[in-house]
C-alpha cells in the first residue's frame, strides 16, 4: 500500500491557452481539485510555495479553505521556504489551519529553491545573522518553529492583561496537538536528509536532487532515503517516519493524454546546473499506456522505498482534466503495482 496524492505548483497565466488566467482562478481551482481528489480516493492534496511568481505563494489561507471543504484527504505543502518565514506567526497560521482541517495538515518545509528575485527573503524583512548563510537562517527559523509547535509556554505574561491568563508562561495560540509530528523537510542532498531525521521531521524528496554520485536519479534518491532512515533509527525517535517522493506520471488513456504527453517518448534523467553552479540531477517523467507504465515504474527504486507518492499535475489544464489524470493512476496503474 502507498499513499498517493497530487502536487500542484499553482501556475497561472493570462494566455488564452491557460485554464488558470488569474490568481483567483488558481486558488479556487486548487480547492476544487482537492475536493475532486478526495472523492476519487486520493490520499493527499499538496501545494508548492513560490514567492514573487505567478504561482501559489501564501499557503495557509488555501490550506484552511481546503480543510473546510474536505473531510479525509491529507493537506500539505511541498515546500514552504523557511527563509521567508516568521516562525511564531507561522505557528499561529499552521495551528489554525490544522484545527480547521481536523489535524490533517502535512507541512513540507525547506531551505527553498532557486528564486525569482535576488535574495527575496530580504524584502520580507529577514537576513542571515553574522556568519550565517541563507541556508543556516532557514534552519534557524525551522528550529524555532519546531520548538514552538511543542506547545510549551515561554512568554512572560502581563500582570495586567486584557483577558485572564492561564497560570505559568504563555505559548503561541492556537496550538494544534500532533502537528509537530506532521512536519516534513524537503531535502536535496543526503546530508540534509540526515539532518531532517535528526530533527525528527519526515522526509520529502522531489524530482530534483543534487548530483552526489553520477548515478541515475532514482538510485541516488533511494540511497538518500536509506541514509535518512538509518539516521532516524540512530536518533532513537519513537514513531515511524514518513517519506514522500514526487513524480510526473501520466497514463495515456485517450486522445487528450496522447496529445498532451504522448510525445514524451522514453524520457530520461537530466543532469545540469542550478544556482551557485551546483550540479543536479532531474528525474525523468513517465508517460505511457497503463501496462507499459506499470513495468516502467517497477524499476524506480525511490518510489519503492517511499510510503507516499505525490503526482505533479499540470494545473493550468483545469480541474476536470487533472482529476482524470489522478483517477487514471489510481484505477489503472496503482493496483498493478500493489499500491491499491
Amino acid at each position: 500500500m502507498k499513499n498517493i496524492g497530487f502536487l500542484s505548483f499553482g501556475h497561472w497565466s493570462p494566455s488564452p491557452q491557460s485554464g488558470t488566467r488569474s490568481a483567483a482562478d488558481t486558488l479556487l481551482q486548487s480547492i476544487d481539485l482537492a475536493v475532486a481528489a478526495e472523492e476519487l480516493g486520493a490520499d493527499g492534496a499538496y501545494f508548492r510555495v513560490h514567492h514573487f511568481a505567478r504561482q501559489l505563494a501564501s499557503p495557509f489561507p488555501l490550506l484552511a479553505a481546503v480543510g473546510a471543504k474536505t473531510s479525509r484527504i491529507e493537506i500539505g505543502t511541498a515546500v514552504i521556504d523557511m527563509r521567508y518565514e516568521n516562525p511564531l506567526y507561522m505557528a499561529e497560521d499552521s495551528g489554525s489551519a490544522d484545527l480547521i482541517a481536523g489535524g490533517r495538515l502535512q507541512l513540507g518545509i525547506s531551505r527553498g529553491s532557486p528564486e525569482q528575485v535576488i535574495e527575496g527573503w530580504r524584502y520580507f524583512g529577514y537576513g542571515p545573522a553574522e556568519g550565517e548563510t541563507d541556508a543556516d537562517m532557514a534552519r534557524r527559523h525551522t528550529s524555532v518553529y519546531l520548538e514552538i509547535l511543542r506547545g510549551k509556554g515561554f512568554a512572560e505574561p502581563n500582570p495586567r492583561p486584557m483577558f485572564p491568563n492561564p497560570p505559568g508562561l504563555l505559548r503561541v495560540e492556537p496550538h494544534s496537538p500532533g502537528l509537530r509530528d506532521r512536519i516534513w523537510w524537503g531535502a536535496a542532498t543526503d546530508a540534509t536528509a540526515v539532518w531532517a531525521a535528526q530533527q525528527g521531521m519526515n522526509l520529502q524528496s522531489s524530482t530534483l536532487k543534487f548530483d552526489e554520485s553520477g548515478k541515475p536519479f532514482s538510485v541516488q534518491q533511494a540511497e538518500q532515503i536509506r541514509a535518512y532512515r538509518a539516521a532516524w533509527k540512530e536518533a532513537g525517535h519513537e514513531r515511524t517516519p514518513r517519506v514522500s517522493v514526487s513524480r510526473s506520471i501520466f497514463a495515456l488513456m485517450d486522445d487528450r493524454d496522447r496529445a498532451y504527453f504522448g510525445g514524451n517518448g522514453e524520457s530520461k534523467d537530466q543532469f545540469g546546473y542550478i544556482e551557485q553552479d551546483v550540479r543536479a540531477v532531474f528525474g525523468r517523467s513517465y508517460a505511457a499506456e497503463p501496462d507499459k507504465l506499470i513495468e516502467q515504474l517497477k524499476t524506480d527504486e525511490a518510489i519503492a522505498e517511499a510510503d507516499t507518492l505525490l503526482l505533479t499535475v499540470p494545473n493550468q489544464l483545469g480541474v476536470d482534466y487533472n482529476a482524470h489524470v489522478i483517477e487514471a493512476i489510481l484505477k489503472h496503474v496503482a493496483p498493478g503495482l500493489g499500491w491499491r
